[in-house]
Parts: C-alpha cells; structure tokens; sequence
C-alpha cells in the first residue's frame, strides 16, 4: 500500500508539472494579452503604454522563460494577482473550491447512494429491471441546464419554497444537488446493477442463502463489498468532473464554484488564475482517483499493487 501510495504520488507530481507546461503555452498562444486588452479598454494609451505594459508584466520575455519564473513563484508559494478580478488568486481559488467541493460531496453521496440502491434492488429483483433502466435512461439523457431550469420555475418560482440560486443559504443547495444527482445517478444505477448481477450468481452467494441468512445479509455484507469496485471508479471519474465541469450547474444556479471561475479566466485571458484553477481541479482529480485505488485494494487485496 505504501509503496503504491508513493508511486503515485510521484507521477502526481510528474503529470501536474506536464501538464503546467502544457497549459501554459496553449494559454500562452491564444489571441491577445492583458496589455492589449488595456489598450482596447482604454484608447488613450499608445504603443509605448503598451511596451511598458508588457515588460512590466514580463509579456515581452519568451514562453518558456515566463513559465520557468512562474514555476519558480509557484514553488516559493507565491501564487501572484489575479488581473481578472484585482485579487490574489488564493483569496479566490480556495473559495471556489470550498463551494465546488460541498456541491460535490452532497451531489455524489446521494446520486451514488439512490443509484446503488436502484442497482442492487434491480438485480436483487428482476421485475423492478425494466422501471430501473427506464429511469436511468431518462436521468441519462435529460440535460442538466433544462433540468435546472425547471426545477427553478417550479421550486423557486411557481413555489417560492426555495430560492433561485447564490451562496450564502444552505437551502440554496438544494436545487444544485438535487440536479447534478438527477443526472449522475444513471451511471451508479447501471453499473451496480450489473455487478450485482454477477456476484449474485455466484456460488458462494448460493451457499449464504441455504444458510439461512436474511437477504439483507447477503446483498450488503456478501455480495455488495465485492460488487462495489467498479463503482469506485465511477465515483472517482465523477469527483473529477463535478470539481471542474460543474459549469453549467453552477452558472444556472449563480455559485461562485471552480468551473465558473475556470471559464471566466479563461475567457478573460486571465492566465495566472487560469492555470492554477486547471491545475488545482486536476490535483483533486487526481487524489480522488487514487484514493478510490486505495479502496479498491483495501475491499479486495488480491487488486495488483
């Protein structure tokens, strides 16, 4: 365990670095700079404004050597200013993060929770398959922009139960999670109903009956801790994506989370906060995936090291 948990943690640190790289120079290559849009903000300076603009934000030097100073900072915990927004960028990725981060632990707890659930109940008993499927298809397909919208007009206008979005309520979260977990339970939903399947097939689960055993033992003691690996991966794939490609949600419902802060950097050409976002939603992609090895190997120790 403590050799695979150092193992990764290295080619954690080789990929971030890589991937720094990468991001940087496609940042870097795309249209404009920040001292050509404060030339297009405000036509009273020149091109000598714009000279001074540029080597006093280091945008006259090379790529390579912009990014090797930037790396350095990075290291020394200096995170530098956001331009977007006039502000250092810790005092807004944490944040953003706290936000994502409490949006994605009620989101994947109940989509996992209410999926697994429909899972084992289908494959524990085969008339409730077809109503199951049904419903994973349906939560599948339904885009989640629409589904929050409805879920807007019905709740917060048409109601007034609960509000329409924001930060600052906790029952402010209540439409957010309710339709990321609409949506992301399929998956759990149908994994966990075909591994379930399988296990349940298995002999030893026969032998567990013909002891006599409640059937509540024997799907959740028996046979879930053996059906439960590849949900754990769902789960770790779903931690990654809810922390960064929540957008949508988040634009809908107005929370100030890591992807509307990812999106609006990028598009303000802001690339300092642009590339710490990228990079620190990667981190947690990252560590949700190798805790979910972590699991994997602790339910079943026969998993290779």
């Amino acid at each position: 365990m403590l050799r695979l948990l150092g193992c990764r943690l290295v080619q954690m640190l080789v990929t971030l670095t890589l991937l720094s790289a990468v991001i940087w120079l496609l940042i870097g290559l795309m249209p404009g700079d920040p001292a050509e849009l404060a030339i297009a903000a405000d036509p009273r300076l020149g091109p000598e404004d714009a000279a001074r603009l540029r080597a006093l934000h280091g945008l006259d030097k090379p790529l390579s050597e912009r990014y090797l100073a930037w790396a350095a900072a990075v290291l020394h915990g200096q995170f530098g200013y956001s331009r977007l927004f006039a502000q250092p960028v810790a005092a807004l990725l944490w944040p953003a993060l706290g936000s994502s981060l409490v949006l994605l632990g009620l989101a994947l707890g109940l989509s996992a929770g209410i999926g697994i659930a429909l899972g084992v109940l289908a494959a524990a008993r085969p008339r409730w398959a077809p109503a199951v499927e049904t419903l994973a298809v349906l939560a599948q397909s339904t885009p989640s922009f629409w589904l929050g919208m409805l879920f807007i007009i019905l709740f917060a206008v048409t109601l007034g139960w609960l509000p329409a979005g924001g930060a600052e309520e906790w029952s402010a979260l209540v439409l957010p999670v309710a339709t990321l977990v609409v949506v992301n339970l399929a998956a759990y939903a149908r994994h966990a109903a075909s591994a379930m399947a399988g296990v349940l097939a298995l002999p030893y689960i026969t032998t567990a009956r013909a002891k006599g055993l409640a059937e509540a033992t024997v799907l959740w003691r028996h046979a879930f801790p053996n059906a439960a690996l590849p949900l754990l991966t769902v789960a770790a794939l779903d931690a990654g994506s809810l922390v960064s490609g929540a957008l949508v949600t988040e634009t809908i419902f107005a929370r100030p989370g890591m992807g509307k802060l990812i999106y609006d950097a990028v598009m303000g050409n802001d690339y300092n906060l642009a590339l710490l976002a990228l990079l620190l939603a990667a981190a947690v992609t990252m560590l949700a995936t190798l805790a979910a090895d972590l699991a994997q190997r602790w339910l079943d120790p026969r998993v290779a090291p």
